[in-house]
């Protein structure tokens, strides 16, 4: 239903048209295509899987609610000329008619507007990523979730009853670097489904000499879904985060990384460089597409949390070192 699109509800805020209470709001407006039935697809983690009995209207902790997509089209192009959002994130399900409403929604966005677009989606041919790109797209984001293909097998392939396989994914994420080119395609990482630090870390140092972007996600529980399961270690999270950044920036290397029972115990640079890298807080914010912050995404308010929706205080970075030791 085009005349619908999801939409979260930070991104409603600082549309005007929620009030709630928050200490950051998005810096980007997160949208979904709009589909009134389950996915097609049956991600064990996933609100909106097939056989997932969840709240339809949630992505990962987050709720998206429908609302008009005129209205929500118009407050956006208004919320980017004022400099409240910076980019625009579509998120998608599979159903049957979906590359058609997102292909109508990026157009809608596009017609009034040179706000950044990323969107996020499952494989699909490569002419139908030449196609987002014609229309202005800017970025695209297919998400692997799991870290290894055994992962991946158990929470979004065949062991799933999904249609994905990793291979597919893979070659999903090469072709589209061939469309969009380096630093324009990018991954999202789950972590907390059973991956090791060493493991977590060799994928992201191969996406990224490849020139795709991972953007981290602590495993949430939702109600209800299919996979039953705790939130990572915050001491398993912080080291890939940091371990992630560094390799993001040039600073270090999986293989100048020492890992122990596979977990990180060198991260491969000086210690001076690590202290400083350290403190500023930068490998704790939440990274993927450019402007991308996701306030609340993975954490509740009050509790852990895993990506820095923005800068952290000095009490937050004394937090963080330890954190980083357990």
């Amino acid at each position: 239903m085009r005349e619908k699109v999801r939409v979260s509800m930070g991104t409603l805020r600082v549309l005007g048209l929620e009030i709630l209470a928050t200490e950051a709001d998005p810096t980007t407006a997160y949208l979904q295509t709009y589909h009134s039935g389950k996915c097609l697809s049956n991600c064990r983690f996933c609100a909106q899987a097939r056989d997932s009995s969840a709240n339809a209207e949630h992505i990962a902790r987050g709720l998206y609610p429908p609302r008009d997509t005129q209205e929500i089209v118009s407050r956006l192009m208004k919320a980017y000329e004022h400099g409240l959002l910076r980019g625009a994130c579509i998120q998608t399900m599979n159903y049957q008619s979906m590359f058609d409403d997102l292909v109508y929604l990026v157009k809608e966005i596009r017609e009034g507007s040179s706000i950044p677009i990323s969107v996020s989606i499952f494989p699909f041919p490569k002419n139908s990523f030449e196609e987002l790109k014609a229309l202005g797209v800017d970025r695209l984001v297919i998400p692997l979730d799991a870290v290894t293909e055994a992962i991946f097998d158990g929470i979004k392939g065949m062991q799933a009853f999904c249609p994905y396989t990793w291979g597919g994914h893979i070659k999903a994420l090469d072709e589209a670097l061939e469309v969009f080119n380096r630093g324009n395609v990018g991954t999202h990482l789950i972590l907390g489904l059973g991956e090791t630090e060493r493991d977590a870390v060799h994928l992201i140092q191969s996406l990224s000499d490849k020139g795709i972007y991972s953007a981290l996600f602590a495993y949430t529980p939702i109600p209800f879904s299919q996979l039953r399961g705790d939130v990572p270690s915050i001491g398993h999270y912080r080291r890939i985060q940091l371990a992630s950044y560094l390799i993001e920036s040039g600073l270090s290397r999986f293989d100048r990384m020492r890992f122990s029972e596979d977990r990180i115990v060198d991260f491969g640079v000086e210690d001076s460089v690590l202290e400083e890298t350290i403190s500023s807080g930068r490998p704790f914010l939440t990274r993927g597409c450019p402007d991308c912050n996701r306030p609340y995404s993975t954490e509740s308010p009050g509790g852990v949390i895993y990506n820095f929706p923005r800068p952290l205080t000095r009490d937050e970075i004394k937090l963080v070192k330890e954190q980083l030791k357990k």
